[in-house]
Formats: C-alpha cells, structure tokens, sequence
C-alpha cells in the first residue's frame, strides 16, 4: 500500500450492496462517508481519504472499493501503468517484477 496521504484514492460503494450498518462511516479516520436518508453509506468527502483501507476490509456487505487515482500514484520512469507496493514501501513497476521472473 503507498503512503497515507489525501486526495490519491477514489472509493467507491455500491449502493444496492450497502445494508447500512455504518461501520464505515463511524470508523472512518478521515470521515469520508456519511449515512444518507435511507440508511445508505455515501461518500462525501473523498478529497480526505488517505487510503487506509479500513471501510473496504471491514464493510460485511463488500459494499465499498477503495482504487488509487490513475496516474496520480504512478512514479516516473514507470508508464506500463501497473505498479506493486512492497511490504517495505518500495515500489515495484510491473516490468520489473516480470523481468525478475
């Protein structure tokens, strides 16, 4: 996972999924998502999120996807669009690891 920083994600639920426990939105360290008039989880302030991951492993319906923006999280000299953080933090383009086999 890349560092925890705002803007960088784009999280995403699917309504017809959401059963309205509101894990998400209680627990949300940047609060991200709200409950609306029906009970549904609703992003409202996506700029905040800082990627931690917590709604998506915790939501029980697997409502919510948390995806890094395209090519905000691209580092230079890495264009196949494809790249793999380590447990160390380094980052890994696609062509690397196919090259090391």
């Amino acid at each position: 996972m890349s560092a925890k920083s705002k803007g960088k994600s784009r999280v995403t639920i699917f309504p017809d999924w959401c059963k309205g426990c509101g894990i998400c939105a209680a627990f949300c360290p940047a609060k991200v998502m709200e409950l609306n008039d029906q009970g549904k989880a609703v992003v409202v302030r996506e700029e905040e999120c800082i990627n931690c991951g917590f709604c998506e492993l915790h939501c029980p319906d697997f409502a919510i996807m948390v995806q890094p923006k395209v090519d905000s999280e691209i580092p230079a000299g890495s264009k196949s669009g494809q790249v793999n953080a380590s447990p160390t933090g380094s980052v890994e383009s696609e062509k690397s690891i196919k090259e090391k086999g």
